[in-house]
This record gives structure tokens, C-alpha cells and sequence, in this order.
């Protein structure tokens, strides 16, 4: 029954409060019949419902403009309903904390960010994005966001004390802000995707064409038309033509898609973009998320399921022994929660790992809790007591395995006995050293396998939840072209942008992702407003 559940809630939670399409007081909603379409004269038009879309859209109201957006979905939000929390620097929160841990810079997120990338990046974008980022979390506070508070999945010697956890996830931030945005006379139509872009003679882009689900066209013409259709995480074709690990020989696991069931991601920004000239960034940069267990349900039940199944991706992620297709460690065990780092470390060893473990470590986690975090879902001290049930189905669903002995087990997940067995030895002798001189495990996280059984091994693989390549903007969100020469009238945000990324996802940052896109929707609405409209 949750799987049912689940797999509608992204939809369900959303259309109980969204009308389609939301018309204006004399009941046309402000268009002009015109056989079968209507022509619409907007100040603002935007191609999708997410967070960077609304967080446009309410901008643009809020500053007197008349804006309409459309979502090719039945429901708003998309991938902007799962977040736990996004980013922000120099916020309001961070300072009423009063905690030293939350205290950075903007310039020290941003030399951060830059170092992390090697400066293969778009620096003032960044840097526009992390300067800004305080002030959208004051925002939304002032819209009437709640938040838990600022975590972090980093010590605090790494720490950037950026992530601020949301009250309700992504999906209460996509709801307020499209009460705000109908209340103000925005106008919103579903399951009515954005087919192309109309320009001038001059070659500005001077509105969109959209199409709904009946054949009807819109034809609407805006000072400002802004992309916000979340990237191409759920086409096909465009991540085998682009995506460097899609197609990465000697693989024994591809990239799972840890994303909604219902998903509109599937380029369209990017691509209408493109066929006005502009330059893309990044294309070939997913948002990668390891480790996942290898299971038959769609990984995002991992995020979202039964608590059996998020307690399993937990104890797959704990820092006991990893090993690789050929029984030896590859990684820090200590640093499970750096989802991106794990991604990359399992892509440089076959894309397969194995996390192994004894009954002394299943029971500490299912008496005590993990000791290290799964995002924001199982946390530190939180007691695993569903653990036992998760193994019981991943025993019967092939991604957990059992043995009363190290041979037995080795050869259940197809690793050489002996290798198993001498790796396990040395990981006994740190233990008992208190060291890990290969990969520096913590002296904490270092424990001593029980010499009988049972023996558990959890079977990991890759995920993504999103693209981080898109089209070339400049500082203001404008799409620009080759030369970097805007292209008039024409702005993108969210994961339709590109050159945030050189080769990975910056975790550093946490909550950069829907951190930027609401930033970058705010900038870019704003920008129309002081530009084109005051001409």
C-alpha cells in the first residue's frame, strides 16, 4: 500500500490546493479567444512549476508584474517537493542562532565553492548566487516558511553551516509560495507545457507557445520570458548523448535515476534555448548520489518509503567494512554521508559496492542508532528498530546477504574468499591499533569483526537525482550565447542553468540545488522588473 502511496504523493498533496487554469476576475483569464488558442500579453512568462519557477513568479507579482506560468505536470513542484532543506549564507536564522559553527562568510562559501571546482566554473554567477542566497532564506521566512534550524552532514572543521532544514521539506516551500503567487493575481496553467519560443524580428525572444492536454495552443507575449523546467534528468537520450557516466564501459551497475515517479525534467528548457543560439555549460555533470541499495522499487522509495527501507540505506552507508568487486576497501567508511564522494568512489570501482557487517553492529544500530547520518532522514541517536524487518526483505529481494561465515558470504556476493577474509583481518588489526593508515577511517569508527557469525553484507549502487549542466547565463540569469552576448528577452534558472559544475556536485554547499534555484528565480524576475519593464 505505501508503494501506491508513494508513488502519488508528489501529485496528490499538491492538486488538492492548485485550480487549472487560474483566471483572472472577469473570468478569461486576461486572453483573447482566437479560434483554437488565445493570445495572452504577459510582463512575465515562465515554463515551469518548480521551486526556481514559483520563486520567479511570486517575485514578479510581488513587484506589480503580471506573470503566467506553465507546468507540463498535473501538480506543481516536481523535484522542488523533496528537498530537506537548501542553502543560504548571512541569513537571518544564522545569525539569531548565535552558534559560531553558523558564521561564514559569503566569501568563504564562495572561495569554497571556487576551490572545490578548480575555477572551471561560471565564478560570477557563483558568486552572485552565494551573495543573494541570505536574503531568499529572510524571504521565504517573511512568506511564511518555518525551519527547523541549520544542519550539516560535515564535522565542523569542514562544515559551511549553510543548510537550513525546512518545516514540511520542499513540498510546504512550494505550497506557500503558490498560495502568495494565486492570491496576488498570478496566473498558473497545468498540464500545459511550453512547446517553443517566439521572437522578433530582431531576433529578441518575445513570449512562449504553449499547448494543453486538449490540442489547445496559448500564445503569449512577455518583456521577460524565463526557463525553469528543471533540467533533463528524465530524457533518455539526452543523458546517453551528454552524460560522460551513463556510458562508462566496465560497469557492473549503471546509474539509477533517484527522482520522482512523475517527472517533467526533461530538457525542454534547455533545448528551446539552444535552438535560440545560446551556449550550454556542464552537460556532462550529474548531481550524483551513492551509496543506494541495489533494490527492484525505483530508489527514491530509499528517500521517501517505509522507515524498514530508509533504516537499510542507512545501515548501508555506516562506516563498517566497504569493499569492492574484488573484496578489497576503496573508501573512508567514516565518510558515508558524502553522498557525492561515495558516487565517484564507487564509479572509479566498477559502480558495485558492499558494505559488510556482523550481529554486534546490526544490533548497536538498531539499539542506538547510526552513527553516521542519512541526510536528514535517519539521524545520529535515532534507533534503527526496523532494521530487522529491512533485512528480512532485502534477504528475500537479493540486495542483503547472510552466512554463518566470511567464505560463505564472500561467495554469495561473488568476491573472492581469501581476499574478503585478508582485508577483514587487516581491518581487525586497525582496530585494535586504533588506526587506519590506508584511508583514515576514524579511530571511532574503527570496530573488530566477531570471530563467529552471523556476517551481513548490503549490496550499494549509484544514483542521481539531477543534471547539473544547462544553458551559459550571465550574472543577471540572461542566457547568452558563444560570445557570452545575451540573447534579449531570454532567462534561464534552477537546473536549466549551467557552469556550476566542473566534473561533481559541490556537497560542500549543501543545498545548493534548490538553494540556487530559488536564488536564481528571485534574480531573474527581479531583473526583468528593473530592466525590461522600466523601459
Amino acid at each position: 500500500m505505501w508503494l501506491k502511496h508513494s508513488r502519488l504523493l508528489s501529485v496528490l498533496t499538491l492538486l488538492s490546493f492548485v485550480a487549472a487554469p487560474c483566471l483572472a476576475a472577469d473570468g478569461t483569464g486576461g486572453a483573447k479567444a482566437d479560434g483554437g488558442s488565445e493570445t495572452i500579453t504577459a510582463d512575465i512568462v515562465i515554463a515551469g512549476a518548480g521551486l526556481s519557477g514559483l520563486a520567479a513568479g511570486l517575485t514578479g507579482v510581488e513587484n506589480g508584474a503580471k506573470v503566467v506560468i506553465f507546468e507540463k505536470l498535473p501538480g506543481i513542484g516536481g523535484a522542488g517537493n523533496y528537498p530537506e532543506g537548501s542553502f543560504g549564507i548571512n541569513s537571518r536564522l544564522q545569525k539569531q542562532s548565535g552558534d559560531p559553527r553558523y558564521n561564514k562568510s559569503p566569501e568563504e562559501a564562495f572561495a569554497a565553492g571556487v576551490e572545490f571546482h578548480h575555477w572551471r566554473l561560471n565564478s560570477a554567477l557563483l558568486s552572485t548566487l552565494i551573495r543573494n542566497s541570505g536574503d531568499t532564506m529572510d524571504w521565504l521566512q517573511d512568506e511564511g516558511i518555518k525551519f527547523k534550524g541549520i544542519k550539516t552532514m560535515f564535522p565542523p572543521e569542514k562544515s559551511l553551516g549553510v543548510w537550513h532544514i525546512y518545516e514540511g521539506h520542499g513540498a510546504r516551500v512550494v505550497q506557500t509560495m503558490y498560495r502568495k503567487f494565486a492570491s496576488l493575481g498570478g496566473q498558473l496553467y497545468l498540464e500545459t507545457p511550453v512547446k517553443s519560443l517566439l521572437t522578433g524580428k530582431d531576433g529578441r525572444v518575445i513570449g512562449i507557445v504553449a499547448e494543453d492536454a486538449h490540442g489547445k495552443k496559448y500564445n503569449v507575449y512577455a518583456k521577460g520570458v524565463i526557463l525553469a523546467t528543471g533540467g533533463f534528468a528524465s530524457n533518455q537520450a539526452m543523458l546517453q548523448k551528454y552524460v560522460t557516466d551513463i556510458n562508462a564501459k566496465g560497469m557492473l551497475a549503471g546509474v539509477r535515476y533517484r527522482g520522482p515517479l512523475i517527472d517533467g525534467r526533461t530538457g525542454d528548457g534547455i533545448n528551446m534555448a539552444m535552438g535560440q543560439g545560446a551556449a550550454v555549460q556542464s552537460m556532462n555533470v550529474l548531481a550524483g548520489n551513492a551509496p543506494y541499495l541495489d533494490t527492484k522499487e525505483p530508489p527514491i522509495y530509499q528517500f521517501n518509503g517505509p522507515d524498514s527501507l530508509k533504516q537499510m540505506r542507512t545501515a548501508l552507508s555506516q562506516p563498517f567494512l566497504w569493499v569492492n568487486q574484488h573484496g578489497d576497501r576503496f573508501y573512508n567508511e567514516s565518510l558515508g554521508s558524502a553522498f557525492v564522494d561515495v558516487y565517484n568512489a564507487i564509479t572509479a570501482n566498477g559502480g558495485v559496492m558492499y558494505s559488510v557487517f556482523d550481529e554486534n553492529m546490526k544490533n548497536r544500530l538498531v539499539n542506538e542508532g547510526p552513527y553516521t547520518p542519512f541526510n536528514a532522514i535517519v539521524v545520529v541517536g535515532q534507533k534503527m528498530t526496523a532494521l530487522d524487518e529491512g533485512l528480512k526483505k532485502g534477504l528475500e529481494g537479493g540486495y542483503a546477504f547472510k552466512a554463518d561465515t566470511i567464505p560463505e558470504l564472500a561467495k554469495m556476493i561473488h568476491v573472492d574468499p581469501a581476499a574478503l577474509e585478508a582485508t577483514m583481518s587487516k581491518i581487525n588489526a586497525y582496530a585494535e591499533a586504533g588506526k587506519d593508515p590506508d584511508f583514515g577511517r576514524k579511530p571511532e569508527h574503527l570496530f573488530k569483526f566477531n570471530p563467529t557469525g552471523p556476517y551481513y553484507a548490503l549490496k550499494g549502487i549509484r544514483a542521481f537525482f539531477l543534471t547539473c549542466g544547462g544553458v551559459k547565463v550571465n550574472a543577471s540569469m540572461q542566457a547568452v550565447n558563444d560570445r557570452d552576448e545575451p540573447i534579449p528577452g531570454l532567462y534561464v534558472t534552477g537546473q536549466d542553468m549551467g557552469g556550476l559544475s566542473d566534473t561533481s556536485y559541490d556537497l560542500l554547499l549543501e543545498g545548493e540545488a534548490s538553494g540556487f534555484a530559488l536564488t536564481s528565480g528571485r534574480l531573474a524576475a527581479r531583473n526583468i522588473v528593473t530592466t525590461e519593464l522600466a523601459k
